[in-house]
């Protein structure tokens, strides 16, 4: 059967093509409730509009630039339009409408932007002001005329709804249609109850089987639409009251002034105010890949786009369903996720049994009818049929549709979704956020995890300890240490510090709305302003004495970042960022006097020192330099990459996370191989490498420069060894990741935050983005965010991914037991009774614990720590193992020869022969026993190798819960509704001989796992 689903059934956990997921639909095709099977897929018709939708947007904004370009010439000579502002508008206090606004920036309409006074005239008319944005007080009625930020979706299904759905079943149908034709002819010959019971117990077991399949759907439900609500949480920086201060996405109007930076999501329509080397990536909303620059000549950014470079203020002024991206996400959400590969797979399985299962149905029936046939034959009243004989075919045709009810394991797939939605919902207060419903199961199978060291295996609190300046080393641990370097240092250094710090920089210092000052940037930012601060230096004041004329954000190719500023006297550029990379542009530097100098070997020598130093010491080191510019410097040509003279270096320290170190060691003893990538000195990343416990005696530290210039096959024989890869450039990780998914088959989780780590995060099996330091592009391109950034919850999310698997895979080895067991005893004992032990409403009974039940028991089992004792499955693992197999065709046969054994020789064992009913009573007590085969076998199921199977069993209070109130429905089937289900109420013997019977599934389940061992 593997060879038969990996041939047909193979599907990737990401990036799978249209075709590839239409193929598999194709295939399905015993389906007894398509609504159903195919809830949690992929809407491919939605996609497409989808697509198409992206292709017109890519048209319009290719013409809006063609016609802007041509309308630009007569712009000088134009006259204010006629605009009529609407009497609403005007009413509210503003000067122009929604629409208007709308039409401008989606139409990349130059022309008429300029006619309403450009940027500032639009401030002007919604009544913005660009530099303390937005008064609280005006909010409601400025939403009231522009709505909220938020995309129309699809209502929340309500319980009716999966009711509705589940009556969309095929079988259950047809078995409705059976009811009602037997409560008919029943109560046509019977009377009136009498005739009416066969009828009525297949209806009821059929809205008993309706109503539980719906409310565990509608469960499920609800936990996706929690989570959903969690995926689409988006902050974004926005000045309002004078304040900058963080906002949800949807609470942004027309009019907001917005803070965007490398890597962010434009959150709504705007224009730009001011802002540095803006590029935006309008990919996800057109398709198109070439990148937009955006600046005051052409200042219009669209929702959904993301900043791929540079820093900018924007005014918002389209929101919500206005926008294009409004009208794209709602198409993007009904086209739903991917399928998962076990959701494909288990897919597989359905229809490979559900035709066996048809198969087995059509002969029951046909032997069935033949056995009426030939006894009427023989009675010689084959041309005289009856209401009795009616109601007989009736049953024997309600049996066959059963069957397949039984055979046809629609559950499994379903499972799929309801584990993954159980681990989902408890990963979120594990701080582990699953975007993508494939991640949960793939994470379980990972053998290698590639790892950040900021903020993943460190805590991201920063602050500079060290600090060589002046050529002297200066430890600053407390407040006093600042200050005495600060009198010791020549107060031209000191101003010149200061300024590389707070001009050079992509943070900044606010007072809050407490009126506290409060540093905002990233860690690294934060921590060198706060340095700055510490030595009496003054932002605001920095800020305001020069004027800022280029920026060159930070980015992980460059690692360094740089800024030009006019000060009194001409133009000076700073720039900051690797250690090495800085000093090697370095020709001169500040000694102990003050004074630039030659950077002569022994200056050179004694700051690559100072380098090792630091690094060795674990702590992360930056160099600030300077240089002086022409002052025909041109504000597009690039700052110089040579000539500069260096201020200082500092030394930051990031303590490593409490608990790294053990889960580590945890994921070694797992299988899975943990690997530093980052981007920091190599002898810094190897101290806190030996410090996690990642770098051993036999594992190698390589740099990025070191590791592009090796050749094929020398990569081959390192790429295993490799630890920890420093100063690696986002190409480096991605070729790392590649190689570890073609050449050595690995299942690669990648760690990211930035935004030139979507490739990698892309490329790899699982992609990883930090929660708190990671960009909303990384976001989008991570099948899961680590909301606390911690190594720990990595960890965390492996476990819960193989305890996924591992759940998936006992289901479906309790079910195939069931439906082998089943489709056997009914074909068995029709072809050589005549009859089916198992009636069309127990039959539903038992589909009902198998199904729903069963799934809620067993997919829903928490992790264990002996979870991460066991190898990880990998790429190649084998989904239903010989394990599996060999429990599934042990019960199987144990279960089948005592049912054969009660049918042989039932009533004389338990000496009914003489009875009335001895036929009802020994049907009775074989469905008794065959439910509590399937109730043991169940608790078998927890432990598919172990022999202690209760371990645990009582901290599962769903499993407990399923297990109770299947024996206590079980009691009452048997002892209240004889009647309706074909049973009668049994001895208190012949009950304990039931349980003992299922009861003896657990030794026999022992004997298995003991005297014939498997490996997987």
């Amino acid at each position: 059967m593997e060879s038969l689903l990996c041939e047909k059934w193979e599907l990737q956990p990401k990036h799978s093509s249209t075709e590839v997921l239409q193929r598999w639909r194709d295939l399905c095709g015993v389906v007894k409730n398509p609504k159903r099977r195919f809830r949690f897929t992929a809407n491919i018709a939605k996609r497409h509009e989808a697509a198409q939708m992206r292709k017109t947007n890519q048209e319009k904004l290719r013409i809006a630039v063609l016609v802007s370009k041509a309308a630009f010439e007569f712009i000088k000579g134009a006259k204010m339009s006629n605009y009529t502002i609407p009497d609403e508008v005007e009413a509210a206090g503003f000067k122009i409408c929604a629409g208007e606004l709308g039409f401008i920036v989606e139409s990349h309409d130059l022309k008429k932007l300029r006619l309403h006074g450009g940027v500032a005239g639009l401030a002007d008319k919604l009544a913005a002001d660009a530099y303390s944005g937005l008064s609280t007080a005006d909010l409601p009625r400025r939403q009231a005329l522009y709505g909220l930020n938020k995309f129309q979706e699809s209502p929340p299904r309500s319980f009716l709804h999966f009711v509705w759905e589940a009556l969309h079943d095929m079988t259950l149908m047809i078995l409705a249609a059976c009811a009602l034709v037997s409560l008919v002819v029943g109560i046509a010959t019977e009377g009136w109850p009498r005739g009416a019971h066969d009828g009525l117990g297949i209806a009821a077991s059929i809205l008993l089987v309706v109503f539980v399949t719906a409310s565990s759907d509608y469960r499920q439900s609800l936990q996706f639409r929690d989570l959903d609500k969690e995926k689409k949480k988006i902050n974004v920086h926005v000045t309002r009251n004078g304040y900058r201060q963080k906002i949800s996405i949807y609470e942004l109007l027309p009019g907001d002034i917005v803070h965007l930076s490398i890597g962010d999501q434009v959150p709504a329509d705007g224009v730009f105010l001011s802002g540095f080397s803006v590029l935006i990536d309008e990919s996800s909303l057109t398709g198109e890949s070439e990148p937009v620059m955006v600046n005051s000549e052409h200042p219009f950014l669209l929702s959904g786009t993301k900043v791929q470079d540079g820093t900018c203020k924007m005014m918002v002024t389209t929101v919500g369903m206005r926008t294009q991206w409004g009208k794209l996400m709602e198409k993007l959400s009904e086209g739903g996720d991917d399928e998962t590969p076990l959701q494909v797979k288990l897919n597989g399985v359905a229809t490979i049994i559900g035709k066996i299962g048809l198969a087995f149905a059509v002969v029951t029936f046909a032997v069935l009818v033949q056995k009426l046939v030939a006894r009427k034959w023989g009675d010689g009243t084959s041309l005289v049929w009856s209401g009795d004989d009616a109601l007989e075919l009736l049953e024997y045709f309600a049996i066959a549709v059963t069957i397949v009810v039984v055979a046809v394991p629609e559950g499994l797939p379903l499972a799929v979704t309801l584990s993954l939605a159980f681990a989902m919902k408890k990963m979120m207060n594990d701080k582990a956020l699953v975007r993508h419903l494939a991640a949960c199961e793939t994470m379980g199978s990972a053998t290698s995890i590639c790892s950040d060291k900021t903020g993943t295996l460190t805590t991201n609190h920063m602050t500079v300890v060290k600090a060589c300046i002046c050529m002297n080393v200066k430890e600053i641990t407390k407040p006093e240490h600042a200050s005495a370097l600060c009198s010791e240092l020549p107060q031209s250094v000191v101003r010149t510090l200061l300024q590389s710090i707070f001009t050079n920089t992509g943070g900044e210092v606010v007072v809050n709305k407490e009126e506290r000052r409060e540093i905002l940037g990233t860690p690294t930012e934060a921590a060198i302003l706060e340095f700055g601060l510490s030595l009496g230096g003054d932002f605001q004041g920095e800020r305001q004495g020069c004027k800022i004329l280029k920026v060159e954000p930070f980015n992980s190719t460059k690692k360094r970042m740089g800024v030009v500023v006019a000060v009194p006297g001409g133009l000076r550029a700073h720039t900051k960022g690797a250690s090495e990379i800085i000093l090697a542009c370095c020709s001169s530097v500040l000694n102990q006097k003050g004074e630039v100098v030659d950077l002569d070997n022994a200056y050179f020598n004694h700051l690559k020192e100072t380098i090792e130093q630091f690094a060795n010491e674990a702590l992360r080191t930056l160099c600030l330099a300077y240089v002086e510019l022409e002052d025909d410097f041109d504000e597009q040509d690039s700052i110089p990459a040579s000539g500069f003279t260096l201020i200082g270096i500092v030394g930051i320290k990031d303590p490593v996370r409490p608990g790294v170190r053990e889960s580590v060691a945890l994921c070694r003893s797992a299988g899975v191989t943990v690997r530093m990538v980052t981007g920091d000195n190599i002898n810094t990343a190897k101290a806190i490498a030996r410090e996690c416990g990642i770098l051993t005696d036999d594992g190698i530290a390589i740099e990025g420069p070191d590791f592009r210039e090796k050749s094929l096959k020398e990569l081959h024989q390192l790429i295993p060894k490799i630890q920890v890869m420093a100063r690696s450039s986002p190409l480096d990780k991605h070729t790392l990741v590649r190689h570890l998914r073609t050449t050595f088959n690995e299942v690669v989780a990648v760690t990211g935050d930035g935004t030139n780590d979507a490739p990698a995060l892309h490329e790899a099996d699982i992609g990883l983005a930090m929660g708190i330091a990671g960009t909303e592009v990384a976001k989008e391109s991570a099948d899961v965010i680590i909301l606390d950034d911690n190594f720990s919850t990595i960890v965390t999310v492996a476990k819960w991914g193989r305890s996924v698997y591992v759940n998936i895979q006992k289901f479906v080895q309790f079910q195939l037991t069931v439906n082998i067991v089943a489709l056997i005893v009914n074909f068995t004992s029709a072809c050589l009774t005549g009859s089916a032990p198992l009636t069309a409403v127990q039959l539903l009974w038992v589909n009902m614990i198998m199904d729903t039940l069963g799934a809620l028991a067993l997919a829903t089992e928490p992790p264990n720590e002996a979870l991460m004792e066991k190898a990880p499955v990998g790429r190649s693992g084998n989904f239903i193992s010989n394990v599996m197999w060999r429990n599934i065709f042990g019960q199987s046969v144990y279960q089948f020869v005592v049912i054969w054994f009660l049918q042989a020789y039932g009533k004389a064992y338990f000496e009914i022969e003489n009875y009335p009913n001895s036929d009802l009573i020994l049907n009775t007590i074989i469905f008794n026993t065959f439910v509590f085969c399937q109730l043991f076998n169940e608790v078998n199921s927890r432990e598919m190798e172990k022999i202690n199977v209760l371990q645990g069993i009582l901290n599962n209070h769903v499993f407990a819960s399923v297990v109770g109130l299947t024996v206590v429905f079980q009691i009452i089937i048997v002892e209240f509704l004889g009647t309706f289900a074909n049973t009668t109420p049994l001895t208190m013997e012949q009950w304990k001989a039931s349980i003992f019977i299922g009861f003896l599934g657990m030794p026999i389940a022992v004997i298995l796992k003991t005297l014939i061992p498997m490996s997987n």
